[in-house]
């Protein structure tokens, strides 16, 4: 497997899952009516797109709102993460596991009528493997040799060696399908064979999609869908209360969930999500290139005194890089108890006199937490944090995941199987062990057993090494007015998929 394969996004992942998203109610937008007759529904988020181009901007906030709603890929993640058929109706797979045979949706079609074809997947694939896709997740297709147009609804991918990774990867925005005289200006139009097309872009603000006429497939019960963005999550929460929206997901705010427990239009459900809240330390440069120092901050932070600070008390403590919905996920949340004993011992150890740390961390609210806490166990070891608040997603990407100009810094990544972003020393932490570069690529190239047993022994040298802290798996919990149905109760894929989303009788 080709090291830059395990990169990208859990940055490009990150914080969306994280972002609060809300439902607005009311039939065109009246808030009036009966909830089998609403129609239209805005979701609020935290983190806006800065343009609509996945394949050359980093982020989670651009795939969540385009993924399965207006870009299709040949396959896509059900609610409970399994692969299943998305404009591919079925596929085979050889004997030696490298040729994946896809047969066709017939009757898909582009927004602009425009057939989709064969033709179309060889386009899209090329085109990932190719200069114009500029984010570094598209590695995760190196692995392909060639696309083989069989016939207009049959087309056969051909891989350079076994990948048990490959088709996983294909349900995230790299195997999204693009029509070909459609990618001139993707900033701001977006073409694709979804349910929804994007009828207006109001950057920083909003983004509104509406139910395609001509949709090839079974329509989506919601006409139009509002992606709204919010800076302040109390405005959100406000608004949920005050009966202007009509659901929040991913709350990012736990503690405040008993004002909406005592409401009996409201219902609350926890699911779950891929987004580990990661303490990154800068393993290539400044004092935490010192395993005994990273080993130090493991011990010296209070994880379940954190987690009820940060999060209320809902996120649970894996360990790992690994949460519980990955075949290979084994509980390490006992690796490094709290003891502000060894923390200090590990300090003498370091031979780092009096370290002081610049802790880089985003403005989203369950970092801002978390980095208050984590400072406050760092000063009772000796260890000084000087926390720098920086806007996100453009300021915290540009300083910490792209120039890497940082010591620590807090954030959740919610790619999936983003364990493997340790195999890549480029990453924005630094961190450089040829021997689990080597376990990740056996992993992928040999048998299912190997895989799990392979990433098994990447998450253990992980913890072993101290490389970062996993603080805690983000929770999802939503808050959904009475009568909005079809909305996914796990977070655990790049799309916010609207398309089951609808409004059932009774409120």
């Amino acid at each position: 497997m080709a090291t830059r394969r395990v990169l990208s996004t859990a940055i490009g992942a990150l914080a969306l899952c994280l972002a609060a998203t809300a439902c607005s109610a009311g039939d065109d937008s009246s808030g009036s009516g009966s909830t089998s007759t609403k129609t239209t529904a805005t979701f609020g988020f935290t983190a806006a797109p800065d343009n609509l181009d996945f394949t050359t901007t980093d982020g989670a906030a651009i795939p969540q709102v385009l993924l399965d709603n207006v870009y299709q890929g040949l396959v896509k993640l059900s609610p409970d993460g399994k692969i299943v058929g998305s404009l591919a109706k079925s596929w085979t797979v050889s004997p030696d596991n490298k040729t994946y045979d896809f047969q066709l949706q017939p009757d898909a079609t582009f927004s602009n009528g425009d057939k989709f074809t064969a033709d179309t997947v060889k386009f899209s694939i090329e085109r990932v493997k190719s200069s114009a896709w500029k984010i570094s997740l598209k590695a995760y297709l190196d692995v392909v040799d060639q696309v083989q147009v069989v016939s207009p609804t049959e087309v056969k991918v051909v891989l350079k060696q076994p990948s048990n990774d490959w088709l996983f990867r294909m349900t995230t925005r790299v195997g999204a399908m693009f029509d070909p005289k459609a990618v001139t200006d993707l900033a701001n139009t977006a073409i694709g064979t979804g349910p929804y097309t994007v009828t207006q872009f109001n950057r920083n603000d909003s983004v509104v999609l509406t139910a395609r006429s001509d949709y090839w497939a079974t329509k989506p019960k919601l006409k139009t869908v509002k992606f709204q963005y919010y800076s302040d999550t109390n405005a959100e929460n406000s608004a949920l209360l005050s009966g202007g929206i009509d659901g929040i997901i991913a709350l990012q705010t736990p503690d405040t969930l008993g004002q909406f427990k005592s409401k009996s239009d409201l219902t609350v459900a926890q699911g779950t999500t891929n987004g580990e809240v990661v303490l990154s330390m800068n393993n290539a440069k400044g004092v935490f290139t010192n395993k005994a120092l990273r080993q130090a901050v493991n011990y010296a932070i209070d994880r379940k005194a954190l987690v009820k600070a940060a999060y209320g008390g809902y996120g649970s403590l894996i360990g790992s890089m690994v949460p519980p919905t990955d075949p290979w996920y084994q509980d390490l949340s006992d690796a490094y108890p709290y003891d502000t004993a060894k923390a200090k011992a590990l300090i003498a150890q370091s031979g780092v006199k009096n370290p002081t740390v610049a802790f880089k961390i985003p403005n989203l609210p369950y970092a801002v937490s978390s980095a208050q806490v984590v400072k406050s166990d760092l000063a009772k070891v000796g260890i000084t944090a000087t926390i720098s608040v920086l806007q996100f997603p453009a300021a915290w990407l540009d300083q910490v995941f792209t120039k890497h100009d940082f010591d620590m810094s807090v954030i959740a990544h919610v790619e999936a199987r983003d364990i493997a972003t340790y195999g890549d020393k480029s990453y924005y932490w630094g961190y450089d062990n040829p021997a689990v570069t080597q376990l990740l690529a056996s992993a992928d190239a040999g048998t299912p057993q190997q895989q799990i047993t392979d990433y098994e022994k990447v998450a253990k040298t992980l913890s072993d090494d101290a490389v970062s802290d996993w603080l805690f798996l983000l929770p999802n919990i939503e808050v959904l007015r009475k009568g909005l149905s079809g909305v996914p109760v796990n977070g655990l894929s790049e799309s916010f998929d609207v398309t089951g989303v609808s409004w059932g009788s009774g409120s």
